[in-house]
């Protein structure tokens, strides 16, 4: 099964506590390459993303963005400094005896006195973080190839048409071939018999001639081989590994089998054909651009 390189997943999950969201992107390159965009907290994420995502894929340019948030409460600790809070009590009652002030000290009150508390991030556990984001992620990346694996169907079934058009193309040639040897015979017959202005041709020689000929045209060994590519080239489609390389490297062989056809070909139909068969494998190689 073919898979592309163009694919996007998303996943937003809430794991131990934490508020996670995982996208995932990939554009076509020939190697794969790996960028992770996380919080600054979060550094020990990178390399353990970039080996989850080899488990995915072996190609493309695949960007990858995290966010993490703790739900669990705030993340921070509150605590107050007891000697300071009971400093001001005391400041405060002594100066509501003196001056005979209505008691009215309460604990809204006392909060506005912010320098009595203080604020602690509350340590977090990486292997927890770590152990989230990385399930949250697993799921991105299933959303992620499903998008991949739908997009090259499309391709196979596409290219798989292709080939088809191509396979026709190539029989068709395989019937007009012959029709080059034999012309040039009767061409070659007619043009000697106008130059001695005679009937006594010495015909074995014809025939020799036009065998030269027939070899030097013959296509037999383009078209088997055109054939074998074509077969192997569907049997690569339906395999599950990943085959970006051997198609492009499959199309390649296809194109030189079609050009050497061309150079031979002594014949208008089967020039018509190679300029067929050269445009369905341009067509062909652009879509493998995008296979993994």
């Amino acid at each position: 099964m073919l898979k592309s390189m163009t694919g996007y997943g998303r996943c937003h999950n809430e794991v131990s506590g934490y508020d996670i969201t995982v996208e995932v992107k990939s554009v076509n390159n020939r190697y794969l390459d790996v960028n992770v965009r996380y919080p600054r907290i979060y550094g020990f994420l990178e390399d353990r993303l970039k080996k989850l995502t080899s488990e995915y894929t072996s190609r493309g340019k695949v960007d990858i963005y995290v966010s993490v948030e703790k739900v669990s409460g705030s993340g921070t600790l509150v605590t107050y400094d007891k000697d300071l809070l009971e400093s001001y009590l005391n400041v405060l009652r002594t100066i509501q005896k003196e001056y005979s002030l209505t008691d009215d000290i309460s604990v809204s009150s006392v909060a506005q006195y912010r320098d009595i508390f203080n604020q602690t991030k509350e340590e977090e556990n990486d292997e927890v973080v770590r152990d989230a984001v990385v399930s949250t992620a697993r799921l991105a990346f299933e959303d992620y190839t499903a998008m991949r694996e739908a997009e090259g169907e499309r391709l196979a079934q596409d290219i798989l048409e292709k080939l088809d058009f191509i396979e026709k193309k190539r029989v068709e040639i395989q019937a007009l071939a012959p029709r080059a040897a034999e012309a040039y015979r009767i061409k070659l017959t007619e043009k000697i018999s106008e130059l001695i202005e005679s009937a006594q041709i010495d015909k074995t020689r014809i025939l020799t001639e036009a065998a030269i000929f027939a070899d030097r045209v013959a296509t037999d060994e383009e078209t088997t081989r055109l054939s074998s590519h074509i077969k192997q080239f569907k049997s690569i489609i339906n395999s599950n590994e990943p085959s970006g390389r051997k198609l492009d490297f499959l199309t390649q062989e296809l194109n030189r089998e079609v050009n050497t056809i061309g150079s031979k070909a002594n014949d208008i139909d089967i020039a018509k054909i190679v300029v067929d068969l050269k445009s369905e494998i341009e067509k062909i190689r652009e879509q493998i651009q995008n296979v993994e």
